[in-house]
C-alpha cells in the first residue's frame, strides 16, 4: 500500500522570496514536462562499531547529529534551495504560476522508502512549493526497498552471472588507483587498523583483491580494497559537504584539490565497476527505466503531471544513465559522477512553428563549494547544469532531440529484461541444434519473461489503485470532516441565537412593569 504524506511550511523557508515573477520563455519552444531522478541529500556516512569505517582505522570519527544513513539537517537545507531555484526556473518557464499552489494532478514526488530519500523528497517540495498541499508517495513499509529504486539483479541463469562477473572484472582491471589507495592507507594509518590485527600483510594498494558477485536478487557486490576504498572516500566527502572544519575532514590529512580528486577515483571507481556495465546497467535499472517511460510516454501528456520528482540513490543514477547510453559527462566544479542532491532532468518541449516535440536532458546538481557553504539557490545563483546527450538520440547545437528517438531509447532499453513490452521474434539457431530443445527453450524463456512481466505488471497496477483507494479514502474523510464541522458550527449559532434572544427578552420590560411605570409618571393635573 502506498502512503502519502502532506506536508507544511517550513520555518527556514521565511527567510526565501517565494512571488518569484518570470515571463514564459520566447520563442517557438514551449516546456510541457518535466521528470526529475534525484539522489537524496547530504546523509551522515555509516560508522558504528563493527561497520567498514570503523574497522578501517583506529583514529576516532566525527560525531553527527543524525543516525548513519539519515538525511542531516544542512541536506534537507539544501534540498529546499534545490527546490526553491526549481520553482522560479519552472515559473520563469511557464510550466507553473508564481505565488500560486499548483494542483495536485500537477506535481507528483515519488520516493524510495528510506528516510533520507523520503525526508528529500519533502524537503524539495517544501522549498519548491511552501505550504502548498503536495503528497510525497512512497511505501508503507519505511527502511525497505521499493522496487522501482531496488537495483538488484533480476537475472537468475548461469550466462547472465558469467557475462555480469566478467564484465565487472573487466571494469575493475581497467581501474589505475594504486596512488589513491596508497595516500588512502596513510590518511587512516590503515597497517595499524583493526582489521590488520594479526596479519603480516594488510594493505589496500595490492593487486588483485577485489572478488564481485553478481546474485539474482541481491545488488551487484565486491569485497575487498574497492569497496573499503568506496566507504572512506565517501565519508570523508560527507564530511567536507556537512561543513565540518578542515583540520577534521578527514583528519586534516586532505590539503588540495588534486588530492581529493585523486580519492574521489575510487568512489567514482567502485560506481562504475557495479553499476555502468551495459549487462548489469540494464538488468538492474530496467524497473526504473520502464516507470519512467510509463511516466513519460504511455500517459496522455495532456493528463499527465508537468511536474515529477523522483528521489532514490547514485546507484540508480549511474544504471540508469548507462541503460540509456548515456555519453560520457564532466561535471564542473564536482568531483563525484553522480553527486548528492544530483538530478537527471528529463525535459518535454514543444516546437510550435513545426508542431513536434523535443527532449532535452540535463544534470543539475550542486557543486562541492555550494554544497559547502550551503548557499541559496536562485536564478541569480544557480546550481550547476550541463546538457547530457544519449547515443540513440541525436540532438542539435542546443541539446535537443527529437521525441520519437526519444522513445524508441526508452524502448529499447527494457527490451531483454523482464519489462519488456513485447518478446521479439526467436533468433534461428544452428541446424544441428535439434527443433524440439530450441522450441522448448523458447517457450520456457518467452513464458518466464512473461510471468515477469505481468508480475511487473500487476504489482504496479496494485500500488496505483492503493494509491487511488487512499487518495479517495482521503477525500471522504475530508468531506466527512467538514460536514462535521459545518453542523457542529449551525448548532454553535443556533446556541447563541437562542441565548441572545434570552437575554433580550430578560431586559424588555414586562406589560405590568410598563404599567405601573405608565402610573407613576402621569403627568398632575392643571
Amino acid at each position: 500500500m502506498i502512503k502519502k504524506y502532506t506536508l507544511c511550511a517550513l520555518s527556514v523557508l521565511a527567510a526565501l522570496p517565494f512571488g518569484f515573477s518570470a515571463q514564459a520563455a520566447e520563442g517557438d519552444l514551449q516546456l510541457q514536462q518535466v521528470l526529475m531522478m534525484s539522489r537524496h541529500n547530504l546523509r551522515a556516512p555509516l560508522a558504528d562499531n563493527g561497520s567498514v569505517l570503523e574497522q578501517s582505522t583506529k583514529k576516532a570519527w566525527p560525531q553527527w547529529d543524525v543516525p548513519g544513513g539519515q538525511l542531516t539537517t544542512k541536506g534537507g537545507v539544501l534540498e529546499v534551495y534545490m527546490g526553491h531555484y526549481t520553482r522560479e526556473w519552472l515559473a520563469q518557464q511557464g510550466l507553473v504560476k508564481s505565488g500560486e499552489c499548483p494542483s495536485s494532478d500537477d506535481v507528483f514526488a515519488y520516493a524510495n522508502s528510506l528516510q533520507r530519500t523520503v525526508a528529500t523528497a519533502q524537503f524539495f517540495i517544501n522549498g519548491a512549493f511552501p505550504g502548498c498541499d503536495i503528497a510525497v508517495t512512497h511505501q508503507d513499509e519505511m527502511g525497505s526497498m521499493d522496487p522501482i529504486f531496488n537495483p538488484v539483479i533480476t537475472n537468475g541463469s548461469e550466462e547472465f552471472n558469467k557475462q555480469a562477473l566478467t564484465a565487472m572484472n573487466a571494469a575493475g582491471e581497467k581501474l589505475s588507483l594504486k596512488p589513491a589507495f596508497q595516500r588512502l592507507e596513510k590518511i587512516i594509518d590503515y597497517k595499524n587498523a583493526p582489521v590488520c590485527n594479526g596479519k603480516k600483510q594488510c594493505s589496500l594498494s595490492s593487486d588483485n583483491q577485489n572478488k564481485f558477485k553478481a546474485n539474482n536478487g541481491e545488488e551487484p557486490g565486491v569485497s575487498g580494497p574497492l569497496k573499503v576504498g568506496n566507504s572512506l572516500v565517501d565519508a570523508f566527502t560527507l564530511q567536507y559537504y556537512e561543513g565540518l572544519p578542515l583540520d577534521q575532514v578527514a583528519w586534516g590529512q586532505i590539503k588540495t584539490a588534486e588530492q581529493w580528486k585523486e580519492l574521489s577515483a575510487i568512489k567514482n571507481g567502485y560506481q562504475d565497476a557495479l553499476f555502468t556495465s551495459p549487462e548489469v546497467a540494464r538488468n538492474v535499472a530496467a524497473p526504473l527505466v520502464d516507470y519512467i517511460r510509463s511516466q513519460l510516454i504511455d500517459q496522455d501528456k495532456a493528463t499527465a503531471p508537468k511536474v515529477t520528482l523522483m528521489v532514490g540513490h547514485d546507484s540508480n543514477i549511474a544504471s540508469l544513465l548507462t541503460a540509456l547510453d548515456f555519453k560520457p559527462y564532466e561535471l564542473p566544479g564536482q568531483n563525484e559522477r553522480t553527486p548528492i542532491g544530483g538530478k537527471i532532468v528529463f525535459e518535454r518541449w514543444h516546437d510550435s512553428k513545426n508542431d513536434k516535440d523535443l527532449v532535452k536532458v540535463e544534470y543539475i546538481y550542486q557543486s562541492a563549494d555550494q554544497l559547502r557553504n550551503a548557499e541559496p539557490l536562485t536564478l541569480k545563483n544557480p546550481p550547476q547544469r550541463v546538457t547530457l546527450q544519449m547515443k540513440g538520440c541525436e540532438t542539435d547545437a542546443n541539446g535537443f532531440c527529437s521525441w520519437e528517438q526519444f522513445t524508441q531509447v526508452l524502448n529499447t532499453a527494457v527490451q531483454g529484461t523482464a519489462m519488456q513490452q513485447a518478446t521479439p521474434a526467436a533468433a534461428a539457431k544452428p541446424a544441428e541444434q535439434p527443433a524440439a530443445d530450441t522450441a522448448k527453450a523458447d517457450a520456457d524463456k518467452a513464458a518466464a519473461e512473461k510471468a515477469a512481466a505481468e508480475k511487473a505488471a500487476a504489482d504496479k497496477a496494485a500500488a496505483e489503485k492503493a494509491a487511488a483507494e487512499k487518495a479517495a479514502a482521503d477525500k471522504m474523510a475530508a468531506e466527512k470532516a467538514a460536514k462535521a464541522k459545518a453542523a457542529a458550527e449551525k448548532e454553535a449559532a443556533s446556541k447563541e441565537a437562542a441565548a441572545q434572544a434570552a437575554a433580550e427578552k430578560a431586559a424588555k420590560p414586562q406589560p405590568e412593569q410598563q404599567e405601573e411605570k405608565a402610573a407613576g409618571e402621569a403627568p398632575k393635573a392643571q
